[in-house]
C-alpha cells in the first residue's frame, strides 16, 4: 500500500471516514503520522470550541469578580477559586461521573457522557477560570486616565465598556492570553486519560500514539510524532494570536507596543 492511498484511507477516520480497521502488523511510518495526524482533528476542536466559549465566559466572570455587587463577586471568585486550585485531570474524573449520574436519571444527558461534549464542557469551565483571573489582572490594570476620559466625554455603561474598558483590557491580557490558549490546547491531550470514552475507536491524537506504542513496544516513533504535530499546532496558535497582537495594538508606537512571551506552565 502507497503512502498516498494510507492517507486517502485514514487521515479522516478519527471522524468515521475511511477504512474502519486499524492496522494490525507491519506499521509503517507514513500510517502512525496519518492516524496520529487524523487523531488531531479531535484535540484541534476540544481546543478551539473550548478557547472560543471560554473567551466570553471568561469575560463575563472577570466582571462579575470586579463588581461591587457582592452577589456577582463572590460566585465568580469561587468559580475561579475551585477551577484554578484543583487539578484539570480531576475536573475531568469528576465531571465524567456527574454526567453518568445524571444519565442515569434523565436520557437527555447521554452525549454528555462522551468525549466530544462532556470533555469539552470541562474544558471549557476550566479555562474560563484561568482566563477569567487574566482579563481580571488586566481590567485592575487599565490606567485612570482612560476611563476618567471616558467620563469626561459622558461616555457610560455599554458605550463605555465597548470603546474603553473592554479593548484595553484585551491589549494588556493579550500575551498572558496567548499562553493559556497554548496550555489549553496541550490540555487537549488529557482527554485520552479521563473517563470519557473514545466512540468506536474516533480517538484523539494520543489515542493514535499509544495504540502504536501497544503494538510495536516502541513508544519513540509514534510519540515524537505526537509531539511534532503539537509544536506545528503551537506555532499556529503564536502566529494567529501575534496577529490578533498587532491588531489590537496598532495605535501605539512600535517601541511601546507588548510582544508576545511563550512561557509554558510546567505544572497546573
Amino acid at each position: 500500500m502507497s503512502c498516498w492511498q494510507t492517507v486517502q484511507d485514514y487521515a479522516f477516520r478519527s471522524l468515521g471516514f475511511g477504512e474502519r480497521l486499524l492496522p494490525r502488523d507491519d506499521f509503517t511510518i507514513c500510517q502512525q503520522v496519518t492516524l496520529i495526524g487524523s487523531g488531531m482533528i479531535w484535540n484541534v476542536y476540544f481546543g478551539v470550541m473550548a478557547l472560543a466559549l471560554g473567551f466570553f465566559m471568561a469575560t463575563l466572570i472577570a466582571l462579575g469578580k470586579a463588581s461591587p455587587n457582592r452577589w456577582l463577586r463572590k460566585p465568580s471568585e469561587w468559580f475561579i477559586f475551585i477551577f484554578r486550585g484543583s487539578p484539570l485531570f480531576i475536573q475531568f474524573f469528576f465531571g465524567y461521573f456527574l454526567f453518568l449520574n445524571l444519565k442515569s436519571v434523565h436520557p437527555f444527558f447521554d452525549p454528555f457522557t462522551a468525549a466530544w461534549l462532556g470533555a469539552l464542557i470541562v474544558l471549557f469551565l476550566n479555562t474560563s477560570a484561568y482566563s477569567a483571573e487574566i482579563f481580571y489582572g488586566a481590567l485592575q490594570s487599565i490606567p485612570k486616565g482612560d476611563t476618567e476620559a471616558a467620563d469626561a466625554y459622558g461616555m457610560t455603561g455599554w458605550p463605555r465598556f465597548r470603546r474603553i474598558v473592554w479593548p484595553t483590557m484585551l491589549r494588556l491580557a493579550w500575551p498572558a492570553y496567548t499562553n493559556e490558549a497554548i496550555f489549553l490546547f496541550h490540555a487537549t491531550a488529557l482527554v485520552f486519560f479521563s473517563g470519557f470514552p473514545a466512540w468506536q475507536q474516533r480517538g484523539d491524537a494520543l489515542y493514535y500514539a499509544n495504540y502504536f506504542a501497544d503494538k510495536t513496544f516502541n513508544p519513540f516513533v509514534p510519540y515524537p510524532i505526537l509531539a511534532g504535530y503539537f509544536i506545528l499546532l503551537t506555532l499556529v496558535v503564536i502566529s494567529v494570536f501575534g496577529l490578533i497582537n498587532a491588531r489590537l495594538n496598532r495605535h501605539l508606537p512600535r517601541q511601546t507596543r507588548s510582544k508576545l512571551r511563550l512561557r509554558p506552565n510546567l505544572i497546573r
